[in-house]
């Protein structure tokens, strides 16, 4: 299974900056207007010390009443995947590209993409992850820096820098396609592969 590498995307190393740390310059954001409309600011969740970190689009209703992400079906659907890879929803760190729910669901606008993803930039630099899983073509484009679609690009990893990057279709994609479900199932299994080859450096414990 090759790994293609994307030349020009070098990212700066780990930041010494938490989460908590992060959440808190966010604090009652208001940098575009979906800040008057949310219920919620849904940051993310999950293990900061996580190997993999998936990255989805948006909130949606669910997801804005609850302040957090991937509760609804999608949720589900996605917990129910997590096996395929070897993976459970305790080991892994979840979060959007934007951390506001747009209006009815629509797609979030450039500009509000633009005012909100200096903090997912910010997440993934104190997670570090081995795998950044881009869930939909916003996450994938926003990650790989592309202008191509997910189907295009999804059945193989790519490298940007320290990063493993898998694109793959949005578990909620899947609910309303369900022909793109088997080949969500493969990447996962491709991931779960990529994992089981890749033992983390230090095994245990290495969380300081």
């Amino acid at each position: 299974m090759g790994v293609m590498r994307i030349p020009g995307h070098e990212h700066q190393g780990p930041r010494e900056v938490s989460l908590e740390e992060i959440r808190s310059l966010m604090g009652d954001c208001r940098l575009c207007p979906l800040g008057e409309t949310r219920t919620n600011l849904v940051f993310g969740v999950g293990d900061p010390n996580a190997r993999v970190m998936f990255v989805g689009e948006g909130p949606g209703r669910n997801e804005d009443q609850q302040g957090e992400p991937f509760v609804g079906a999608a949720g589900k659907r996605l917990d129910s995947l997590l096996g395929l890879a070897g993976l459970t929803r305790g080991e892994i760190y979840i979060a959007n590209v934007i951390k506001c729910r747009p209006p009815s669901n629509r797609n979030p606008r450039p500009e509000e993409i633009e005012a909100c993803s200096p903090f997912l930039r910010e997440q993934i630099r104190s997670i570090w992850p081995d795998v950044i899983v881009c869930l939909g073509n916003f996450a994938t484009q926003f990650v790989l820096r592309t202008e191509r679609g997910v189907t295009k690009l999804r059945g193989q990893l790519y490298q940007t820098g320290h990063f493993t990057v898998m694109p793959t279709f949005h578990p909620a994609a899947t609910i309303y396609h369900s022909d793109w479900l088997p080949l969500l199932e493969a990447d996962m299994r491709m991931l779960g592969e990529w994992l089981a080859s890749h033992p983390a450096a230090g095994g245990e414990g290495s969380d300081e």
